[in-house]
This record gives structure tokens, sequence and C-alpha cells, in this order.
């Protein structure tokens, strides 16, 4: 549903960017996602990881199941009304994105892509990795990369990153990364400090004198001089190069090869610019950017000692004028719900919603982790008991619905959109009453036994398209 006059819309991006060296996750993540902070809720996460565990027996096993990492967050990050939205995973590069639930019927056209760089695109430990998407109608794409390492290649970084841009996601109607209307580039980006000797930027930051190193740090440079990266915004690196430390210590590295410290790991972000865009075309541009970005800290966290980097975050204000202001599907639990009888969910869509006989509603806990963490669901056309001009009724079995109750919510599934496009607000299942049968098999009362869902897990997710 498009939208004129609506007032502005903000939320809080947090953004993480940290090369973990393959180690696993740390005890306590609270002060890498400000959870503490007296600031504004967080509404969205987006996690950017470099050198996660890829060793081919973990690898093979990560993509059979959640890796670490994904679990590691969704278990700290759920509980607080947070689900992933998508992730995208390349050998070493994993990219995640956690959204609270009020948001989630407002992001649409979610599409993931990778891009290999290493050894001429054959091999995936050095790229990018991609996740794009409609936020409130607001077209938004996040890339993850991992350029070249060593203070000779910055030329190799230009060039691989240049790559990772011109790539293109899988479907009709996306534009490139270039063209989204906002475009957030981080990951261990590699660049390093040039001219100046180990002894030099050790002193100037240990007198956190860091102003002396910014003209000399590569990606400074390049910004200067790379056309392409000349719209690129970062902050400020008032923190110290987060690149070689030993491990848990907050000592640079004190190797053999005692590696210059650098600010490998970087955050930056670039808005369409419209009125260039609109010269070009020989045009006037009708409006400014419709969206805003502020940012309200850029800094490193030391803290973390299991890997040779530092990670970085980067806390984000985005206001922007809304193209969407009203869900798709609006849906409801009726009555009382528990299991000692069938219950009903009543729900209603846009006229121009695209719905199709693969959508389905699901029944989640409050704190669900992602898309497929459901309870149970039921299929809008072939458990449809009702139908009139403004609402429809969908029923699930007493079999299906938890008997030890507590808080739930209901997400409508679109097909078409692969994306939750209605969520209601949570409520409660009553716990049941009767006693629970212990000699009944599982699989008598198991969802999955009901005649007309598919006959395996495999053909649900199948059919389901996720």
């Amino acid at each position: 549903m498009e939208t004129a006059g609506l007032p502005s819309k903000e939320l809080r991006l947090h953004l993480v960017t940290w090369n973990v060296g393959t180690a696993s996750p740390p005890p306590d993540v609270t002060s890498l996602l400000q959870l503490n902070s007296l600031e504004p809720t967080t509404d969205m996460y987006v996690i950017g990881l470099q050198e996660v565990n890829s060793r081919i027996t973990k690898f093979l096993s990560d993509l059979a199941f959640d890796d670490p990492w994904s679990i590691f967050f969704m278990t700290v990050l759920s509980p607080l009304g947070y689900v992933k939205l998508s992730s995208v995973r390349m050998q070493g590069l994993l990219l995640l994105i956690f959204v609270k639930h009020a948001h989630l019927p407002f992001i649409r056209d979610i599409h993931t892509h990778y891009t290999r760089t290493g050894l001429f695109g054959y091999w995936g430990n050095k790229g990018g990795v991609s996740v794009r998407l409609s936020l409130f109608g607001r077209t938004i794409c996040f890339m993850n990369c991992h350029l070249p390492a060593h203070i000779e290649n910055t030329e190799q970084r230009l060039d691989d990153f240049e790559k990772i841009l011109e790539m293109q996601f899988e479907g009709d109607g996306i534009p490139s990364p270039w063209d989204h209307e906002l475009l957030f580039w981080f990951g261990d980006l590699n660049f390093r400090i040039a001219d100046y000797g180990i002894h030099f930027v050790r002193e100037s930051i240990n007198n956190k004198r860091f102003s002396l190193l910014w003209e000399k740090d590569q990606l400074n440079m390049a910004k200067k001089k790379e056309e392409f990266l000349k719209e690129f915004k970062e902050g400020p690196l008032h923190f110290k190069p987060t690149y070689k430390f030993d491990l848990y210590s907050d000592v640079y590295d004190t190797s053999e090869k005692k590696r210059k410290p650098a600010w490998t790991d970087r955050i930056l972000w670039k808005l369409k610019n419209l009125s260039k865009v609109a010269s070009k075309e020989g045009e006037f541009p009708e409006e400014e950017n419709q969206i805003s970005v502020t940012l309200n800290n850029y800094i490193s966290h030391m803290s973390y000692g299991i890997s040779d980097h530092k990670p970085v975050t980067g806390t984000f204000k985005l206001e922007m004028k809304p193209l969407v202001s009203e869900p798709l599907v609006v849906l409801s639990p009726e009555g009382e719900w528990c299991a000692e009888h069938d219950v009903l969910i009543r729900y209603s869509a846009v006229p121009e919603f695209p719905s199709s006989a693969w959508d389905w509603i699901g029944l989640f806990q409050v704190t669900f982790r992602h898309v497929k963490d459901y309870v149970t669901y039921a299929w809008v056309q072939d458990d449809e008991i009702s139908s009139c001009s403004d609402s429809k009724e969908v029923y699930m079995s007493a079999s299906e619905i938890p008997k030890m109750g507590g808080e739930f919510l209901l997400c409508y599934y679109s097909n078409n959109l692969h994306s939750i496009v209605g969520i209601s607000e949570p409520f409660q299942i009553q716990s049941c009453q009767t006693p629970i049968e212990d000699d009944v098999p599982e699989e008598e009362c198991s969802w999955l036994q009901k005649h007309d869902n598919p006959k395996s897990d495999g053909d649900s997710e199948n059919r389901k398209g996720i």
C-alpha cells in the first residue's frame, strides 16, 4: 500500500563487524550489543562476522544445522523480542540480521547473495555476503566483506570491492547494491596504515594522537582518489586500530611478525545521490533523499580477546519517509485458546495482497528465533472454514495446540513475498485442564499426522517455500 504525507519513521540500527579468527562465541556480548544501554531500544541488529570456523567438517555440519555463532546470537536476542530475519554464509563470512517482531510485516523483498574473490573467484575465503530488503518501502542493502590482506594489496582490495558491488541479486526489478537508497559496507576491509614505521604508529597510538595516522590510512586515501568511494561516509576513527592484538589482551602483536597496527575493521554507508541520478538523465530531482542517517556512535570493544581483531560497532538513527504504513495482513486469535478444543484464527488482507495456496499461518512462542521456529501452522486455504467480504477464518486442531499453554503469537507467511506480512499481538494459550495421557503415542497427536498436511517435514518446508 503506497501512502503519502505519512509522518517520518525513526529506527535505531546497531551494526557489528568482527573478525572472530575461527574462535567460538565469547561468554557474554552485553557490551557488544549495548544491551544495557540507556539509549532507545534497538530496532535492528546487523552482525557481520569474518573468519568463522569453516574447516571442512565444521562447515558441512553448519550447512546442515545452524552454526554456533547464529545459535549464540539467537539465544541472546530472541528472549528480548528479536527474530532472525535473514542470514547468509560463505565459508568464513557470515551476515545475520535481527529485528523486533513489530517490524516484520514492513520488511519485504528479502534477498541474499555472496561473491567469491579468493583464488580468482573460485574460493570463498575472501569476498562479500549481502542482504537486501525493503524497509517500510525503502530499499537498503548490507554488505559484509573480507578483503585481501597485507599492506601492498590496496589495489587488489579496491578491485575486489568493485567486483562485489557489481553483483546482481536474483529476481525481477531488484536494484543493484549501488542503486539502493541506503548501502552499508562493512567488514574486515584490511586497509593498512601506509608509509609510517611501526614505532611511530605505536607511539602515536599510545599518546592517543590518532589524527596523525588518519591521513596515511589506505582507505581514507582511496576515498579521496577513487570516484566510486567518494560517496561513502564513515565516522571518525576515535578508537585504537583494531588489529593486530595478542589473544586475550589489549597488547599489539608481540610475535616475530610484529604486524603494524591498522584500522582493518570498518563500517561505512552511502545514500543514493538522487540529484546526481537526475542530472545524468537530464531531469531535476523531484524530491530529496527519503532516508537520513545519523551516526550516534562508532567504537571498538577492547574487552573482547578471543581474536587478534577487536570488534567494531556503529549505532545509527535512520529517519525515513515510509511508503508503507499498514501491514498487508491483519490477524488475531478468536476466543479463548486451549488444547481442549479446536481454535480459530481470523484474518483480513488488503485488496492488492498477492495471496497463494502456499501461504500459511504459524503459531509461534513469543521468544521464537526465526520463521521456521513455529510450533504448528495452518494452510490459509486448506484449513479455511469461513469467508466473507472483509475477513476469513482458519482453524487449528486441538491436537496441535500446546497443552502446557503459555504466551504465543500468530504470523502470516506469504509464499509469493517470501516473508512474514502480518503478526498478531501476543496472547495466552490456557494450559490443558484434563490430564495428558501418557500412553498415547506422540506421533498420533503430532501435527504432522494431520491428513491434509504434507507427509514429511521436508515436503512441508518445500511447500512453504522457506
